[in-house]
């Protein structure tokens, strides 16, 4: 087998094989390399065996993971994947052996391991498969079922518009495609940044992968070969969003124990027999956990369960999620798009999309254009898209799956960012339109574009929901001087969530306050108390992340449950009057990464300001009445260039190497606070030759 190992000067893996098979080995392995902990922490997550090290604040997670079969699901793909495509299964094998022949040395290199008292494990076929649901089983945000109707029981079916916007568990991008006739060159330009929560080591790996077939650049996910969701392989390049879709639902079930195991109330009336084990959950300092595992015709049970072996049923929640169905999580799209020349063969290869749903744009050399939809959402009635619905009440299966929409440009241009677009029919809730309104102006401005010039579209601060609150603060009269001042700073505000203005703190603070008063108002009370589903299902059901990224919608509905929206907003006002922000936007909206040993001892950077804001294009998400600091934000940024690659950019918020302190560990943080991005690097001879560590 003959590989070349290759960095730029920031790290980067740049990757030569004699073959594709040869090619995903040496990822798996450089991916060992600099990334094990993260590898195994992954591969853990996926098993549901990570509180085993990082402690019982994981065991909720772990058992969500072992109840919805991520494990046995992936098993599942694979094997299918084996049987319908063997290249590509050949291909994803190569790359977990890479991942094993390089775990040994990258673990020595981690310090992580010995903190943890870890010792690196075994990476079967199907792993990716697994690391790949773990990722993506809560994008759809099925648990935003279960908050509707908490909603809807306590104040209304008419409520749950109110609170429909982009929840806190999601994950978000922007993106956008201009076509030759707006550029400088002639060719097209793609740019965007996905939003997810930041994680140190980071989501994302950059990483260029070469053979006499494909030579692409592109930001991959580690544990998962080639490159999904942002690639240039020189002739036509790709990039995603979410599409915001719903393809997963929630059913209640009517399960009941019988002498021989667990049954459950079909729709047409028929008790069946279910499927049921026991598993342990070990958890680091603690007693282990023993958990009962069931799955109905419907899907596997996430939450409740059968009572004793009294007369009689109890309810539980089964989720059915389409890979569990199918046995297919699009893997086969994998080699097709690390082959493609034209936007027709990215759009043959997304055919076999399967999860994530996304919506996806593509441009190539020849002046070809893409902007579609790519996944499976299941046909289905449209309650079971609104809320849980009854297993045992016909009319809620599943009956194939929607025709992916297609869209084009205006004026040359076209944005994604999560808001109601070419996904709208497969979806219930999208993100507020600010951040797409606004890159469409910000395009709109000027005629032509060069890649140079995305940056300053990646960095905007512009705040386009602020208005609601600004205009309750116009209309308030007999203010003292204090908040009479206050409110005068705020007027004069640019609207700006510059990590350096004054004013955006203190419209964040009266913002926050706001959140606070709603939140506790007694028309609210019910929704205070979420109901008991498990603790990682929580951020969907919590009162006061619900209402901060509702606040707009809260402001401005003509009636809100006899709720006195002036007096709330003046005594916000007054409240932070009296106790002003000292500083600006960046002393307190700060990056809170996340890391898997909280415990251990911190990096050795500070955590940095930022600037930006949820529904700014610099989409740094706080959680207004909670916290300032922000857990989600650019986990990369990048620029694809179709008149010349080498012209493209990338930048992810840390660096390239997951190992602490090494050179390139955060080396890119410098850069991504700053919005500025790292070359990309086409020319072997500008690169440094490394030596394969085994």
């Amino acid at each position: 087998m003959t590989t070349e190992t290759y960095r730029d000067a920031w790290g980067v893996p740049h990757l030569r094989a004699s073959g594709a098979r040869e090619l995903a080995h040496a990822q798996g392995r450089v991916t060992a390399h600099d990334r094990a902990w993260q590898l195994e922490v992954e591969r853990h997550r996926a098993q549901g065996t990570s509180a085993a090290f990082l402690g019982a604040g994981e065991l909720s997670w772990d058992v969500l993971a072992r109840q919805a079969r991520l494990d046995d699901t992936a098993r599942r793909c694979f094997a299918a994947l084996e049987h319908r495509d063997p290249e590509t299964a050949d291909w994803v094998r190569a790359y977990v052996d890479g991942v094993n022949a390089g775990l040994p040395a990258g673990a020595r290199r981690a310090p992580e391991f010995a903190r943890a008292g870890l010792t690196p494990g075994h990476w079967q076929p199907w792993t990716p498969l697994g690391v790949w649901l773990a990722t993506h089983i809560l994008f759809a945000g099925f648990p935003a079922k279960l908050w509707r109707e908490q909603v809807v029981r306590h104040l209304g079916p008419d409520a749950v518009g109110l609170f429909a916007t982009d929840g806190p568990g999601t994950a978000g991008s922007n993106g956008w495609l201009v076509s030759g006739d707006r550029t400088d060159t002639g060719q097209a330009l793609i740019a965007g940044d996905p939003h997810r929560f930041i994680e140190d080591p980071g989501v994302y790996q950059q990483i260029r992968l070469a053979c006499p077939e494909f030579d692409v650049v592109g930001i991959a996910v580690p544990g998962i070969p080639g490159i999904a969701h942002f690639g240039h392989t020189g002739t036509v390049a790709w990039a995603i969003t979410n599409a915001m879709a719903d393809y997963q639902d929630l059913y209640r079930e009517r399960l009941r124990r019988t002498g021989t195991g667990v049954e459950a109330l079909g729709p047409d009336g028929t008790w069946r027999r279910a499927t049921r084990h026991a598993e342990t959950v070990e958890v680091a300092g603690e007693p282990a956990a023993e958990i009962e595992i069931i799955e109905t015709d419907r899907g596997p049970v996430i939450a409740g369960g059968p009572g004793g072996p009294e007369p009689g049923f109890t309810e539980a929640l089964a989720l059915r999620y389409p890979p569990r169905v199918t046995g297919d999580l699009g893997f086969g799209a994998l080699l097709p798009l690390l082959r493609a020349h034209t936007v027709a063969d990215v759009d043959r290869a997304l055919d076999a999309w399967a999860e994530p749903v996304n919506v996806v744009q593509a441009a190539d050399t020849e002046g070809g254009l893409l902007h579609r939809v790519a996944g499976r959402v299941p046909v289905r009635a449209r309650a079971n898209r609104l809320r849980p619905v009854p297993a045992w009440e016909p009319g809620h299966e599943w009956d194939g799956t929607h025709a992916t929409p297609y869209a084009g440009l205006t004026d040359g241009i076209a944005v994604m960012a999560n808001q109601r677009g070419p996904a709208a029919p497969l979806g219930v809730e999208f993100a507020a339109p600010h951040r797409a309104t606004r890159i469409r102006a910000l395009l709109d401005a000027r005629p032509t574009w060069t890649a140079d010039d995305m940056a300053a579209i990646h960095t905007d601060t512009h705040l386009g929901s602020a208005g609601p609150l600004l205009d309750h603060l116009a209309a308030l009269d007999g203010l003292g001087p204090e908040a009479s001042a206050l409110r005068d700073r705020l007027f004069a505000w640019d609207r700006r969530m510059d990590a350096d203005s004054t004013g955006a703190a203190a419209y964040a603070a009266v913002r926050g306050a706001v959140v606070r008063h709603l939140a506790a108002h007694p028309a609210f009370a019910p929704l205070a108390r979420p109901p008991a589903y498990p603790d990682v299902l929580r951020p969907w059901l919590a009162l006061v992340p619900r209402i901060a990224y509702a606040l707009e919608h809260l402001l401005r509905a003509e009636e809100l449950y006899g709720i006195d929206r002036p007096a709330i907003v003046r005594a916000a006002l007054e409240e932070t009057a009296a106790e002003p922000p000292a500083g600006t936007w960046s002393d307190t909206h700060r990056l809170a990464a996340w890391r898997a040993l909280p415990d251990e001892p911190g990096p050795s950077y500070a955590a940095p300001g930022l600037g930006g804001d949820h529904d700014c294009v610099l989409c740094t998400s706080a959680v207004p009445g909670l916290t300032d600091r922000a857990a989600r934000g650019p986990a990369a940024r990048y620029v694809w260039d179709l008149a010349d690659r080498s012209r493209s950019r990338w930048v992810v918020p840390f660096g390239a190497d997951g190992v602490p302190d090494a050179p390139h560990h955060h080396d890119q943080l410098p850069l991504w606070l700053a919005g500025e991005l790292v070359p990309v690097v086409t020319d072997w001879t500008l690169l440094e030759r490394t030596e394969e560590v085994r």
